[in-house]
């Protein structure tokens, strides 16, 4: 009775912050969509004004650890929340929620040293990392590729490579880079290490920004020469790379999938206006079969993903990440975006491919979420090849 009562009382909390961050996204950050997206000088002060008004109202870092600032303790309460901060694509920096999955990696695996130096910052709002994997002329979803170095000599790390690809690469103040650190012989399980760098440091440049699809999204495309930290900022320990990568893969997985769940609704929402408009009850679009289509589509496509994703975060909460339930849940998230975000277009006509909406932008997003946190043809070949394999094993694949 008492664990029922925890549960109950969580989740109602955490519904408590879902209608204080869908106000605070409706009536603070859409209505400045237009001038966030210039990302521009102007647009960047704009931000930070929104997040201290954000700090200040107490809804920034809301899945951080409890013991840093959090409010919500099981992945599967804050769901709901982070559904509401993704109906639009920048609240997530104004909310501090794209460095959960940082502040978590940094408080299980840091040490003192690296818990003192970037997640306590990082709490207090004067620091933000990126996560360094992916390299030039290699598949990210490949971890043997891996071709930048580390080797460790007198107390000190020294880091030579490259990354591209690198979210918050043009403000971060740190990076946790994935490297090679043991012998090219050696079993990859045991070969990468994750090293912390902050980016103030001498070798650290940042070659290039990247765009997606046309547009800047603070991707970055980075250089590391020898660069040299201290020993004390290896994260976790010494060749557990690997291990390292697949906790942060399990996490960011279901937070980012639940975000493109609410930018999907904001699409199932605008879909809605554009029926019961003016112009949409002069062209009787209610009574087109064809529209009924779309909305029943974008609706199923929805509803089917925001279950999966809670099963996703079931088995992370219990200590127990279900690969199988992750991956699909992120291609589910991926595919009921890209079904109500072309399904909005479709409605809007030319206007949904102009920036008189917010549909061009999210499509945007929609497209690249096939290919970010690992490509559709990588997920399903992985979750067929284990299914398979379940059956060699088993007769019956049990749902619970």
């Amino acid at each position: 009775m008492v664990e029922h009562w925890q549960k109950t009382n969580h989740t109602s909390a955490a519904k408590a912050l879902a209608g204080k961050v869908r106000a605070f996204v409706d009536e603070k950050i859409i209505p400045n969509e237009s001038k966030l997206a210039l990302r521009d000088q102007g647009s960047m002060g704009l931000q930070m004004e929104l997040t201290q008004s954000a700090r200040l109202a107490g809804l920034c870092n809301l899945f951080y650890p409890l013991s840093h600032s959090g409010k919500i303790a099981s992945l599967e309460d804050y769901l709901i929340v982070a559904e509401q901060e993704g109906r639009t694509e920048f609240s997530q920096d104004i909310f501090g929620s794209h460095t959960a999955l940082d502040a978590h990696m940094l408080l299980q695996f840091g040490n003192e040293t690296i818990r003192r130096h970037f997640l306590e910052p990082m709490v207090n709002g004067t620091a933000i990392p990126c996560y360094g994997m992916t390299e030039p002329g290699h598949s990210g979803s490949i971890p043997s590729l891996i071709s930048t170095t580390a080797s460790l000599s007198k107390g000190k790390w020294r880091i030579d490579g490259r990354k591209w690809f690198i979210s918050n690469a043009d403000r971060a103040t740190f990076m946790t880079v994935l490297a090679r650190t043991g012998s090219a012989d050696m079993p990859i399980h045991h070969a990468l290490s994750m090293i912390v760098v902050p980016t103030d440091i001498a070798g650290f440049k940042i070659e290039r920004q990247l765009t997606l699809m046309g547009h800047l999204y603070g991707q970055g495309e980075v250089s590391l020469t020898d660069i040299q930290v201290p020993e004390e900022y290896l994260l976790g320990i010494c060749g557990n790379g690997i291990e390292l990568m697949n906790k942060r893969l399990s996490l960011g997985r279901v937070l980012r999938a639940m975000n493109w769940i609410g930018l999907a609704q904001r699409c199932l929402d605008l879909m809605g206006a554009r029926i019961h408009s003016a112009r949409g009850k002069f062209s009787r679009l209610a009574d087109k079969q064809l529209v009924r289509q779309h909305m029943v589509n974008a609706y199923h496509a929805i509803a089917s993903a925001r279950e999966l994703i809670r099963v996703a975060a079931r088995s992370v909460d219990a200590q127990a990440p279900d690969d199988i339930a992750i991956n699909i849940a992120k291609l589910a998230a991926s595919r009921a975006l890209c079904t109500t975000s072309d399904s909005a277009i479709q409605l809007y006509g030319a206007e949904g491919l102009s920036d008189l909406t917010p549909l061009f932008g999210i499509s945007r997003i929609a497209r690249s979420s096939r290919i970010l946190d690992g490509n559709d043809e990588s997920l399903i070949s992985s979750v067929g090849r284990r299914l398979i394999n379940f059956y060699q094993r088993e007769t019956v694949y049990s749902f619970d």
